[in-house]
């Protein structure tokens, strides 16, 4: 059996992220790294999206960016400047493509193509098997996403951010390449939280996503219907697919830290690094991987990694809601961006406002759905607490 320093089961964003932020401090040279993926991340399967002050650390594979976004729902729309943001698209294979042509120059780190079936703690390492072989190492880093421990409690509602996108090229300039549609709320809502997501990179060519934020999935014909339906109705009739996408991102708050072993750590979707109440993930990942890397110069118990901080919080409020009033999403998030202040919004979901910042925030939210939701989360707490005494 093999054995190595650091083995990361799953290779997408987050582990992809760490092992590139290690390089980056050269602090890890003498560790042997392994990474596991059945994905060989040789196909474009994802597109990110992210908001930015400056250039920042991916400029060289930002396929677009935008200085103004609109929001909208069926009585408004609202086109403002994101200064100082930008906001910013990262095509996957292009991410895949830098990070491994960075790692492929380091000796220490290999990359196998290999299906892990699970793995195990011992006093000593950790073993991971795979279909074909087992390995062990003093520390893993786990990316793999395990859906039983949210859907097998109810303390922590889930929601899903599900979508389906189509790139199209229109044969007539229909698009403004520097206005990105952030959410538009005028679709019909069904009893959900229904948006539609445009990103423009040329007068003919966009990025157009069908997304809700719900509990259960649709049959794919009815995505692509809406995404249609949205095409003729900003009044394109000729156009091309020439690519699609589909994704389905976990929302909740549920404290997979609590998962953290010694020597085991759970990361990305798998340890709780989604914005819980938007889905992002990009950027989280950004902090999250290079806060990762700072504390394993200076720990060794990846126990005392998570902290938990009022933005969680704030998080947990709004799944509440979302979870029992699924409708509500659009008026919730028109209430934050009719009259609010977009910097502020975007710093606030970046999770680096003041308590006063919330504030502004959280005050133009319709009020007593907050109040309901945090008394609540009181109850439910005193008596789940109770119940743990009986």
């Amino acid at each position: 059996m093999k054995h190595y320093d650091y083995i990361f089961t799953g290779a997408g964003l987050s582990a992809l992220m760490t092992v590139y932020e290690m390089v980056l401090s050269e602090q890890f040279k003498n560790k042997e790294i392994l990474l596991l993926d059945s994905n060989p991340k040789k196909t474009n399967d994802r597109t990110w999206c992210f908001w930015e002050e400056g250039k920042g650390d991916w400029k060289k594979i930002i396929y677009h960016e935008w200085d103004s976004a609109l929001f909208a729902n069926e009585k408004f729309s609202r086109t403002f400047e994101l200064n100082p943001y930008q906001y910013k698209m990262i095509k996957g294979l292009d991410f895949y493509n830098r990070i491994f042509k960075r790692l492929s120059a380091e000796k220490n780190i290999t990359f196998l193509h290999q299906e892990v079936l699970g793995f195990s703690e011992s006093a000593e390492n950790v073993v991971v098997q795979t279909k074909e072989e087992a390995f062990s190492c003093h520390k893993l880093f786990n990316s793999i996403y395990n859906s039983e421990l949210v859907e097998k409690q109810t303390k922590y509602p889930l929601l899903q951010q599900h979508f389906i996108g189509w790139f199209i090229k229109t044969d007539e300039p229909a698009f403004d390449s520097d206005v990105a549609t952030f959410m538009d709320f005028s679709v019909e809502q069904r009893g959900n939280t229904r948006f539609m997501y445009v990103m423009p990179t040329s007068s003919t060519e966009a990025l157009i996503e069908y997304t809700l934020f719900s509990k259960d999935l649709l049959p794919r014909e009815e995505y692509e219907t809406e995404i249609k339906n949205y095409i003729q109705k900003l009044g394109i009739s000729n156009y091309d697919i020439i690519e699609k996408e589909k994704g389905n991102i976990p929302m909740t708050c549920f404290p997979f830290w609590k998962e953290n072993k010694k020597n085991i750590i759970h990361i990305g979707s798998a340890g709780g690094w989604t914005k819980a109440s938007t889905g992002y993930t990009f950027k989280n990942t950004t902090k999250k991987s290079k806060a990762l890397v700072a504390f394993l110069n200076k720990e060794n118990d990846f126990r005392k990694f998570h902290k938990t901080n009022k933005f969680w919080f704030y998080d947990m409020l709004l799944l509440d809601i979302l979870h029992h009033k699924n409708h509500l999403g659009s008026k919730i998030f028109s209430s934050m961006f009719r009259k609010g202040n977009p910097a502020v919004i975007f710093r606030f979901l970046d999770e680096e406002t003041t308590f006063g910042q919330d504030l502004q925030v959280i005050w133009k939210c319709p009020k007593m759905l907050f109040i309901v939701a945090l008394w609540n989360r009181i109850f439910k707490k005193q008596l789940y607490n109770n119940n743990k005494t009986l």
